[in-house]
């Protein structure tokens, strides 16, 4: 394969990108032997001071990536600069830099968070004083003098985030921080990181939480397969995969309400408890027709969210019948992968 060209990408604003990935390669050998690819030519760019939302179904190669980009896993092929500096070769200059979580750390349950936070402090050269501020951010001074093994799935999170931030990095990574947080924690998580963002840091975050992504990215990169799918501003990829014309109706009388829009000569179908109505180029026209019917609308929304474009662009929606798997190639036990080096 012949080698990419350098990546020099220079934003609109003069500014270089935080991160560029070209052509990321990178196979596993599977339970039998063959080799199955986890990363497929995968490319992405995030801009400097962005939320970024790296997106894609189970499998896809997200946390591939994530840790190839940490140095946790060798690429078969392509090119990585990450804060201005290619990568692996540069990774003791730009780690300092970088702040992460790819998997669960794993704490000392017998020493409480604070004294977690300040032996990690000690070891990396942070001053001290940054442990009680970022106990502060993620909002576990309260709880910051209790042993790690008192605390819950969302707690440790909290930690984890705590860890992460601990030496002011200018890049965030960070793997489903919601994880286990109720929802007045995934509030509290989400202004966390907008505000780090606008004291410019660059987050990246891994999630499943689609509804989450849509409030709090500027901007998303979705894969599939190893693969780049869609990428851009969160409100540019809703537009390229919205299906124009096509909105979600909730009320209560499903049945009357098809009834009267087929009527009408619209397409209409019933989707568990709401319908999709396509070729409308007036949604006030179903609120109107339906009140005159006394059926009131509980919801019209377009099908433009995160979780419409997720599903067409990974092909992932649920199918007629019933749900199948992500990828019907990760159900068979060839595809059972072990992670070993192909190369």
């Amino acid at each position: 394969m012949p080698p990419n060209p350098p990546l020099d990408t220079v934003s609109s604003a003069g500014v270089s990108p935080v991160l560029e990935i070209q052509g990321l390669q990178k196979a596993y050998r599977t339970f039998l032997g063959s080799s199955r690819a986890a990363l497929d030519g995968l490319d992405m760019v995030v801009e400097r001071g962005d939320v970024h939302g790296f997106l894609g179904p189970n499998g896809s190669g997200k946390s591939t990536t994530l840790k190839i980009l940490l140095g946790l896993v060798r690429a078969d092929a392509g090119q990585m600069r990450m804060l201005d500096r290619p990568v692996p070769h540069s990774l003791p200059e730009v780690v300092p830099r970088v702040g992460a979580i790819v998997e669960a750390p794993a704490f000392f349950r017998n020493f409480s968070g604070r004294r977690t936070l300040n032996l990690l402090a000690q070891a990396g050269g942070v001053p001290r004083h940054r442990v009680d501020a970022v106990l502060e951010q993620v909002g576990m001074r309260e709880r910051a003098d209790d042993r790690v093994g008192s605390y819950s799935l969302g707690m440790r999170q909290r930690l984890a985030v705590a860890s992460a931030i601990l030496k002011a990095p200018e890049l965030l990574i960070l793997d489903e921080p919601a994880n286990g947080l109720d929802p007045a924690g995934i509030r509290e998580m989400r202004d966390l990181l907008r505000g780090l963002a606008s004291a410019g840091t660059t987050v990246i975050i891994s999630s499943h939480i689609l509804a989450e992504i849509e409030q709090i990215c500027d901007s998303v990169t979705i894969i599939s397969r190893g693969k780049r799918v869609a990428e851009g501003p969160v409100a540019e990829v809703l537009a390229a995969s919205a299906v124009q014309g096509e909105y979600r109706v909730r009320v209560a009388e499903l049945e009357r309400a098809v009834e009267i829009i087929t009527e009408s000569g619209l397409p209409v179908t019933v989707a568990g408890d709401h319908l999709v109505v396509g070729d409308l180029a007036d949604p006030t026209w179903i609120t109107k027709t339906l009140a005159a019917h006394d059926i009131w609308v509980a919801e019209l929304t377009p099908l433009a969210d995160l979780e419409d474009a997720f599903l067409r662009l990974t092909g992932t929606a649920p199918q007629p019948g019933g749900f199948r798997p992500v990828d019907a190639a990760d159900a068979t036990p060839e595809s059972r992968t072990i992670e070993v080096e192909t190369s």
